[in-house]
């Protein structure tokens, strides 16, 4: 009897941020990220000159953490999720360990979206969700086989999950998604009104 079994998995993590670490106080993260959009001058004009829809922090600041303490507990709570999310995916990091690289906030304004990319030179990557009105977008996962298909006949409408060149997960507030760096994504039209915001984050081995 014939038999089919699946290999090469794309993994992806997702867990409550209150899962680890200290609690973190959603109101006060999301007030944080805003007061810090509206002070970052140089993040507003980096955003303005490259067309980047709405506010993020990526190109601007690197010391979240150390400006408002809240940042520096919600780096707790992610050294906690990473940790067990390379332990599932059965990481031989030697003398070495994952470390934060990047941390920046992403506030996505109706009408804006973030067009598909990789992070390159991390190993972990991710986003906590700060705001999710309804109807603010779902991230989009692609198959990192995408590539390779060539002349592959599209898959059934119902295809199953494991199966599908694209897949939508809809986070909740507080929610904290991580997926290895070389997986390829983007973040939709925001069909909502009210602003989607996040906080996004890098992890490097060394």
């Amino acid at each position: 009897m014939a038999q089919i079994e699946n290999l090469f998995v794309t993994p992806l993590y997702r867990a409550r941020l209150s899962e680890h670490g200290p609690a973190i106080d959603t109101e006060e993260l999301e007030n944080s990220c805003i007061a810090i959009a509206e002070d970052d001058e140089a993040g507003q004009d980096w955003c303005e000159e490259n067309g980047y829809p709405g506010y993020t922090s990526y190109a601007s600041l690197t010391d979240l953490p150390w400006r408002f303490p809240i940042f520096a507990d919600v780096v707790k709570v992610l050294d906690a999720h990473v940790a067990a999310f390379a332990q599932s995916l059965e990481f031989d990091l030697g003398d070495k360990s994952l470390v934060l690289e990047d941390l920046w906030i992403n506030i996505l304004p109706e009408g804006g979206s973030h067009g598909s990319h990789i992070h390159p030179h991390s190993v972990i990557s991710g986003t906590t969700y700060v705001s999710m009105p309804e109807g603010a977008s779902a991230l989009k996962l692609e198959d990192p086989r995408h590539a390779m298909m060539m002349a592959a006949p599209p898959r059934v409408k119902e295809a199953r999950r494991d199966l599908r060149s694209f897949i939508y997960v809809q986070p909740d507030v507080g929610d904290v998604l991580l997926w290895e760096s070389w997986l390829r994504h983007e973040v939709p039209m925001n069909m909502a009104e009210d602003e989607r915001i996040s906080v996004s984050f890098n992890y490097k081995w060394e």
